[in-house]
């Protein structure tokens, strides 16, 4: 039976894919992408190999890292993030015994703020504003011991000034925990929906991205370590910028003068995130966290100036009942995002504070 259920679900994924990779237009709902929790921004942004016991957050990013441990397991999330933006993501963990079954119910909203309506002429005529929210809920299965299948559906609605546009979507994650070697193996198809309505007369795509993720912790070091590739649907995700279009015969050169072994390998380093965790103490209550995310660091670095872009850190504290995090995301030299999260767990209060 579990064999026809996961057949299943990877026949419905390919055809999903198939019909949705289409490159074209503008992608809608981009938010969808920012970070879940302060743990994933200080990890890089991306996190889909690690099943964390205690972190119902980790289902946003793989459904299949639900688990029963995360039964009655609370997370909120708050991102302070570029230019008065602001972020959230809550979910709350809960496992079904009779069916074996982990669920989790979240939301994730992004909020733009108020802005300036004007003219043509720049003239103030009044103000308005621009939010966006999903609604999900995820599932997960173990078909086997060690391969764990999830799935996440979501409704999400928008609304930029006088201009709203409702959605639906999914993502769907498998997992490979073998926690004899503490070596993890994911497999993740993120952001298969569509538009139901539109902003105005044009439908538009939504930002699919199917990753693959592999993470190690070792043995005789409190280090666990991830790499991450996303969108592997598509492998040209340089960005053309025409300001650096020249003039260039040279048949081994791109439109900016790189050789192509540089624009290949460049091109090949955009799809990696690799980061770290250090996991000190008996009960890994303290962790310091790094990450790398390179598209970043090409998208946002300034010509000519150095900086941190592409980088994040964070730490970690586990109390008795709570735990706190933080993580900075380095995105410009003009500054970065800083992510704060406070998880529990509802079993930890039975018998009394």
């Amino acid at each position: 039976m579990n064999k026809r259920i996961l057949w299943t679900l990877l026949i419905i994924w390919t055809s999903l894919l198939s019909g949705i990779a289409q490159v074209g237009g503008e992608h809608v709902y981009e938010f969808l992408n920012l970070s879940s929790s302060a743990r994933v921004t200080g990890l890089g942004g991306i996190v889909i190999a690690v099943q964390d016991d205690s972190d119902v957050a980790l289902g946003y990013n793989n459904p299949a890292a639900l688990n029963p441990s995360q039964h009655n397991a609370l997370a909120f999330n708050y991102n302070f993030y570029l230019a008065d933006v602001n972020t959230g993501f809550f979910s709350y963990g809960y496992h079904l015994k009779k069916w074996d079954i982990s669920l989790s119910a979240s939301a994730k909203f992004i909020n733009y703020g108020e802005f300036d309506r004007t003219n043509v002429f720049g003239q103030i005529e009044g103000t308005f504003k621009a939010n966006e929210t999903a609604l999900i809920i995820g599932a997960s299965k173990r078909l086997y011991e060690r391969l764990s299948i999830g799935v996440n559906g979501m409704i999400i609605s928008s609304r930029l000034a006088e201009y709203s546009s409702f959605g639906v979507n999914s993502d769907i994650g498998l997992l490979y925990a073998d926690t004899t070697t503490n070596f993890n193996v994911a497999l993740v198809a993120k952001n298969l929906g569509r538009q139901i309505t539109v902003y105005d007369d044009e439908t538009e795509f939504l930002p699919l991205d199917l990753q693959i993720g592999i993470s190690k912790k070792l043995k005789h070091l409190p280090f666990r370590w991830s790499i991450i590739y996303h969108d592997l649907q598509r492998w040209n995700i340089l960005f053309d910028d025409p300001n650096a279009e020249e003039n260039n015969v040279l048949i081994l050169n791109d439109q900016s003068g790189r050789s192509m072994t540089n624009v290949f390998f460049d091109n090949l380093a955009r799809h990696f995130v690799v980061n770290g965790e250090f996991l000190f103490g008996k009960r890994e209550n303290f962790r310091v966290r790094v990450g790398y995310n390179h598209l970043r660091k090409q998208e946002l670095s300034v010509t000519g100036i150095r900086s941190t872009a592409g980088f994040a850190f964070g730490l970690g504290f586990k109390f008795k009942r709570f735990g706190l995090e933080y993580g900075h995301g380095f995105y410009h030299v003009a500054g970065g995002t800083n992510h704060l999260s406070i998880s529990t767990n509802l079993d930890s209060f039975k018998g009394g504070i």
